[in-house]
């Protein structure tokens, strides 16, 4: 079974096509950064018309990157959300229409699904269960994943995401669009301890993240130095090692209270080199081992929604034949393929 896969959910348009067997057969990103830099961060009206634009040309070159056609592919999978709305919708109209014309199945896919088995995409793959730590531009989440659909959220921002945060401190010190890995070039320049930030939420108990108030933080150490080199760099090495030591001593807590022997981190923050070598060290001690999906699956693509879409058709799920968008969508709400 072929599955073609498209994820609109914010500035990356991407398709990939995933079967059995095979396994990741063709995939294509193209990403809208160009389009929202002059901006300053993603203006959604611009990101869905560039949607429209792009998609049908995308599906047509990625099946002919496999060699194939439409008689090829067995369902389509889109990302229903969660994300900008005019974004989404476009997947989801061109993904129904697709599978209506072909006359195969359709199924909507969570986006935070999509990255949580990110490693499966992997010649080896990460065994269930695992701990997954999702650190990305609109989402920090601790999940527990057991399976295909059988997650459990242990902890999450209960306002801004660390990279949501990260993007903004870097607005702050003037670094363009999009800033996170702007803000951590800088921060390699920094000395440590210089600037102090709190760590917000770890004199208490529990696994959820807040990152707004260190985000106000920055925004009161930076008056002042917006012209000095140094303490720009020290105030970006502050900055991130805030956001490291949190997320790490959260995910600690999620590893002793969980027990489990993998962590995988997924989304674009897990890039960040800092916070990969604290979560080892992390792992480490708790007696378990961390796994990453390659970098171009840390952040969105097309490949793991078709992988996702795959996975729930081959337990023979189905979609609805009206699109499915939402913006706001819960994790705890997906269940496992029948």
């Amino acid at each position: 079974m072929n599955v073609l896969g498209i994820e609109s959910s914010c500035d990356e348009t991407a398709v990939a096509v995933y079967g059995s067997p095979g396994g990741l057969l063709a995939e294509r990103v193209y990403t809208q950064t160009d389009l929202h830099e002059i901006w300053g961060g993603v203006v959604p009206e611009l990101a869905s018309r560039d949607h429209v634009r792009r998609l049908a040309p995308m599906i047509t070159a990625t099946l002919a990157d496999g060699k194939l056609d439409r008689q090829d592919i067995d369902g389509v999978a889109y990302t229903a959300g969660p994300g900008l709305i005019g974004a989404l919708l476009v997947g989801a109209g061109v993904a129904t229409g697709l599978a209506y014309a072909w006359k195969v199945p359709v199924i909507g896919i969570h986006h935070l699904e999509g990255h949580l088995l990110a490693p499966q995409l992997e010649a080896e793959p990460a065994p269930f269960p695992y701990l997954a730590l999702l650190v990305s531009g609109g989402h920090t989440m601790l999940v527990d994943v057991e399976g295909v659909g059988r997650y459990r959220v242990l902890g999450e921002s209960l306002d801004d995401a660390a990279g949501e945060a990260f993007d903004k401190t870097a607005k702050l010190l003037g670094l363009p669009y999009p800033g996170g890995a702007r803000l951590a070039a800088l921060a390699e320049g920094g000395r440590p301890g210089v600037f102090k930030f709190p760590r917000p939420m770890l004199d208490r108990p529990g696994l959820d993240f807040s990152f707004s108030g260190l985000k106000t933080a920055a925004l009161l150490a930076v008056r002042g130095h917006e012209d000095d080199p140094v303490a720009r760099a020290d105030l970006a090495r502050g900055f991130e090692d805030a956001i490291v030591d949190t997320l790490a001593a959260k995910t600690r807590r999620a590893l002793e209270a969980t027990g489990r022997t993998l962590l995988v981190v997924a989304g674009g923050v897990g890039a960040n080199r800092r916070l990969r070598a604290r979560l080892a060290e992390v792992a480490a001690a708790a007696g378990a081992r961390t796994a990453y999906p390659r970098a171009a699956f840390c952040t969105d693509n097309a490949a793991m929604i078709a992988f996702a879409g795959h996975a729930r058709l081959a337990a023979g799920e189905r979609g609805v034949a009206t699109p499915l968008a939402r913006a706001r969508w819960p994790l705890g709400e997906l269940s496992a393929p029948a």
